[in-house]
């Protein structure tokens, strides 16, 4: 038994009331809160080979939103209706947030991170020495890796419900290149490459193209991939149009390390950033 056992149960028992009796007991969902927020907990997490949502946690997450009524937030001459305050930023959290970046309350921001002004949502993770440039969006619960670049407009779409659903995930080292869109749970792996542009949904076929034959994928990169923006041909009684695809182009090279190989995924494939 963990230290967080009873907490989970008393949130499960919370979720199957209704909203009026459990309203009556909400200190369990406010300490699950400031547990993600501390990072003491997360939403998700790889176990083994894989990644799997902790439903409890998400279901914390979702009975704030119902239990916790809005209220007036003023931040300067700014004001806000909400029911999720800011995060406290301070010097002890060793993060630099640029104005006018916004983290909710609840999520959580290792030591060494960047927000420049960017946007990041209760339940995110990110990892240590990342950094959220201009105009990004971490969603709802995404995980966010170390050492983890993600560009400007680069959109990391939420995945609140349902709770058992897992997050969206960049893992330690990738790089997100302007403008991405990763939503609906994908996982991208250790090190890969995104180019700019490419989107990423839990049904964009995801198309390794460096071999004799097409191998072909969904809602996962693999580590070290290369990806670009592409289309597959599809016939429509109207006609034949482009579905959007993204294609796996290459290999970041084992030899050298991420900064390099970085460079040399950009100059020998040509991505663009």
């Amino acid at each position: 038994m963990t230290a967080t056992d009873g907490l989970a149960a008393e949130i499960d028992r919370l979720w199957e009331l209704p909203a009026e009796e459990a309203a009556r007991s909400v200190e369990a969902v406010d300490e699950t809160i400031r547990l993600l927020d501390a990072g003491e907990i997360r939403v998700a997490e790889k176990r083994a080979e894989s990644w799997a949502a902790n439903e409890w946690v998400k279901k914390a997450i979702l009975l704030y939103f119902r239990l916790k009524p809005a209220w007036p937030i003023e931040v300067g001459p700014f004001q806000y209706l909400d029911k999720v305050p800011l995060k406290p930023i301070d010097e002890s959290l060793g993060v630099r947030v640029v104005p006018p970046a916004t983290a909710r309350f609840g999520c959580y921001l290792s030591p060494g991170v960047v927000l420049m002004p960017s946007y990041v949502n209760i339940g995110a993770w990110v990892g240590p020495r990342t950094l959220v440039d201009t105009w990004a969006t971490v969603g709802s619960c995404a995980q966010i890796g170390a050492d983890v670049h993600l560009s400007g407009g680069v959109g990391i779409g939420g995945v609140l419900e349902p709770p058992q659903a897992t997050p969206v995930v960049i893992e330690d080292g990738a790089f997100v290149g302007s403008r991405c869109i990763v939503v609906e749970g994908v996982i991208v792996g250790e090190e890969a490459v995104l180019g700019a542009n490419v989107t990423l949904t839990a049904s964009t076929p995801i198309i390794d193209v460096t071999g004799d034959e097409p191998l072909e994928s969904r809602g996962y990169v693999p580590p070290r991939s290369v990806v670009v923006p592409g289309t597959r041909t599809r016939e429509f009684p109207a006609g034949t149009y482009g579905l959007p695809a993204a294609l796996i182009i290459g290999q970041r090279t084992e030899a050298t390390d991420r900064k390099v190989s970085l460079n040399d995924a950009l100059r020998s494939y040509g991505v663009a950033v």
